[in-house]
């Protein structure tokens, strides 16, 4: 048994009183579940009541994990690129309901004139590949993208089903905003903005030249074929699809030809803007702005109109919940994920986030007024639901139940 007076490890940061068995958890995670650098945070009512972080930020373990470290969170990006999009709806850059084609008229190509703003942002316009090498020069280059982008077929009927569009969802994103932004800016600066600046928080969608190497945390990652050895802590028929090359569930997540996800946050990767993949930055970041989004979006002032899209219940396809690529249950509104049978998270159906791969995780609680984050540089496998991200989750809503509990007794 683990003695852990003797091996509890170097935690920093703050907890509020009531939030005492988050701090908890997030030290047992590095005494009994393995975990090696990370940060978790807590927004309730507008107010940080959690920031912590632990661990060490690099392979060697030569740099401790301090307040300043920034991490790259993969699919926790998306939460971040759909907050930019809200504030862009909230801006009447938009509308939900309009056919992409209106704003963007290349768009209209292979097919894909009637697909809605809508129907892109939850996974159900069927463009979960590219055509073609994605090559880090291509990134770099927006309008080159943008045809490329232009050009795909759907791979189901849109509005028919949804299916996870891994990687390719942000690149969509990044240019219908392009082409409603009067400034025609790029996902990644409008997310900096109108978004993280405003809020103080570091979180980046394509990292400056200018922030220090020695900030960014370490992960080592995985070659892809290690995911046979775990396949129990991941949907079978998603393992079993992703065997054959052609199938959906490999081509999307082979747009980009890396062998190793955490490649998509090294160098040659990291400054450029890949929305749905490569963020990079710190948990207390996702966190203030899940907490603000959940709490109405006051920063921003946020119209009733964006509101009411942002919290209304998930719209299901045509065919059910099931999801074409994930081959699992799932529901997505305004580009992030919702609860759903396989995967339940927050105090009501209102809740939002995006999960990241390896373990990070990143949500807002209407129910509750909440923001959390879990942030991690060791790679896990599961899909969502990491055992040492959903320990400390579980804990503040244990916390939660607590000051509920004692606030009507007293």
């Amino acid at each position: 048994m683990v003695n852990e007076r003797s091996t509890r490890p170097s935690v920093n940061g703050t907890c509020e009183p009531a939030f005492a068995a988050v701090r908890r958890e997030f030290e047992r995670n590095f005494t009994h579940r393995g975990e090696q650098g990370a940060a978790c945070a807590v927004y309730y009512r507008g107010r940080k009541v959690v920031d912590l972080w632990g661990g060490s930020a690099s392979a060697s373990n030569a740099r401790p994990w301090n307040e300043q470290t920034l991490v790259l969170s993969f699919s926790v990006t998306k939460g971040m690129a759909a907050a930019a999009m809200v504030v862009a709806h909230h801006q009447g850059l938009f509308e939900l309901d309009r056919p992409v084609a209106e704003y963007w008229p290349e768009f209209a190509q292979a097919g894909k004139q009637r697909i809605t703003v809508r129907q892109l942002f939850t996974h159900q316009a069927g463009l979960v590949t590219i055509d073609g090498p994605v090559q880090p020069e291509l990134l770099a280059d927006h309008d080159r993208l943008a045809a490329l982008l232009a050009a795909q077929r759907p791979a189901w009927e849109p509005g028919t089903r949804h299916g996870y569009h891994t990687i390719t969802l942000g690149w969509y994103q990044n240019e219908l905003l392009r082409r409603v932004d009067p400034r025609r800016r790029s996902l990644g600066t409008f997310f900096q903005d109108e978004v993280a600046r405003p809020l103080g928080v570091d979180f980046y969608i394509g990292l400056p030249a200018d922030v220090p190497t020695d900030r960014i945390a370490e992960i080592k990652g995985f070659h892809r074929l290690a995911l046979l050895a775990h396949v129990h802590e991941l949907p079978i028929g998603m393992i079993l699809a992703g065997i054959w090359p052609r199938s959906l569930v490999s081509r999307s997540v082979r747009n980009l030809p890396l062998s190793n996800p955490a490649h998509i946050g090294e160098p040659g990767y990291r400054e450029l803007e890949i929305p749905s993949a490569n963020g990079i930055g710190q948990a207390t970041a996702v966190a203030a702005i899940y907490g603000e989004l959940a709490t109405g979006g006051t920063h921003w002032k946020l119209r009733d109109a964006t509101r009411d899209a942002l919290l209304e219940p998930a719209r299901i396809p045509e065919q059910g919940e099931r999801d074409t690529v994930l081959k699992l249950d799932s529901r997505y509104t305004f580009g992030f994920s919702r609860p759903s049978r396989h995967f339940r998270f927050g105090g009501s159906e209102s809740a939002f986030g995006c999960p990241g791969a390896g373990g990070s995780f990143g949500m807002g609680d209407p129910e509750h007024g909440l923001g959390f984050a879990y942030l991690t540089r060791k790679m896990g496998f599961r899909l969502f639901d990491d055992v040492r991200e959903k320990a400390v989750r579980d804990a503040c809503y244990q916390s939660l139940a607590a000051m509920n509990k004692h606030s009507r007794a007293a």
